[in-house]
C-alpha cells in the first residue's frame, strides 16, 4: 500500500512530530510505501492565486475551479501542485496529520487541499462521494488537541469531535470519493505526563496496525438522489417485488 501523509505542524519537536514519526516507523514496518509532505518544513504556500496557472481560459476573470481543470489538462499548473497531485493520485491511503486549530486544521493545511484536490481531477460536475475522483482510496485524520476527551463527548462542552470536523470528513474527504475512516485524536497532549504520551503513541501503532477492520464513515450514495440532487423518492415494496 502506498501511503501519502500531509503533515502540518509549525515545531518538528512536537507531540503530533511524534505521531508522525510513529505513522512512519509503524508503516514502513508493515511492508507500506510512505510518502510524507511536511508542509511547513516544504514551505508550502497555502495561498490559492492565479500565480497558480500557466494558461489562461480566462484573463479577464478568475474562476479557479475553472483554471485548474484547464491546467491539470494542459500540464501548465504550477509545479508545486503538480508534485503534490502527483503524490495524492498515487496514494492508497491518505493521512492527514495535524494539531487542532480553531476546531480546523491549521491555515497551512487548508491550503494544501485547496490547491492540490484540484476540479476535474479530484472532483467536477457529478464526480464527487461515492462517484468522486478518490474513489477506491482511503484517507483519515490523525491529530493532537489540549481539550480531554469527556469535552467532546455527545453531551461534552464542545460537543461531538465528529461533527465539529464534518466540512473535513465529509465535506472533504468524502466528497473527494475517499472511504474515510474513523478519526485518531491524541486529547490533552500538552498537559499529561511522558508516560501518557507514551501510551498515546502506542495506541496510535496499534490503530494503524488495524486499519482494516476499521469500519468506514457513512458517505452519501448518489444513487440515492436524482439528477438535481434531490432525494430520490423511496422504491415501494410492490413496485421492488414487480
Amino acid at each position: 500500500m502506498k501511503v501519502l501523509i500531509v503533515h502540518a505542524h509549525p515545531e518538528p519537536q512536537s507531540f503530533t512530530g511524534a505521531m508522525l514519526g510513529q505513522a512512519v516507523a509503524t508503516l514502513t514496518a508493515e511492508r507500506h510505501e510512505v510518502m510524507v509532505s511536511d508542509l511547513y518544513a516544504m514551505g508550502w504556500n497555502p495561498v490559492a492565486s492565479a500565480a497558480d496557472f500557466g494558461v489562461r481560459k480566462n484573463q479577464e476573470y478568475l474562476v479557479y475551479a475553472l483554471e485548474q481543470r484547464e491546467n491539470v489538462a494542459a500540464g501548465a499548473i504550477a509545479p508545486d501542485i503538480a508534485g503534490e497531485l502527483e503524490k495524492l493520485l498515487a496514494c492508497d491511503l491518505l493521512i492527514f496529520s495535524f494539531p487542532l486549530f480553531w476546531c480546523s486544521v491549521p491555515a497551512i493545511l487548508k491550503g494544501w487541499i485547496d490547491r492540490v484536490f484540484v476540479s476535474g481531477k479530484i472532483y467536477g460536475g457529478q464526480r464527487f462521494y461515492d462517484r468522486g475522483g478518490m474513489r477506491g482510496r482511503r484517507a483519515l485524520l490523525a491529530y493532537s488537541c489540549g481539550g480531554r476527551d469527556y469535552m467532546f463527548a455527545p453531551h461534552g462542552v464542545h460537543g461531538e469531535m465528529d461533527l465539529m470536523l464534518r466540512h473535513m470528513l465529509r465535506g472533504t474527504l468524502g466528497y473527494a470519493g475517499f472511504e474515510v475512516l474513523p478519526s485518531f485524536v491524541a486529547y490533552h497532549v500538552p498537559y499529561i505526563t511522558p508516560e501518557a504520551r507514551r501510551a498515546i503513541l502506542e495506541s496510535y501503532d496499534a490503530y494503524l496496525k488495524n486499519l482494516n477492520q476499521l469500519p468506514p464513515l457513512p458517505v452519501p450514495r448518489l444513487a440515492d438522489y436524482g439528477a438535481d440532487m434531490h432525494p430520490a423518492p423511496p422504491v415501494s415494496r410492490q413496485a421492488s417485488q414487480g
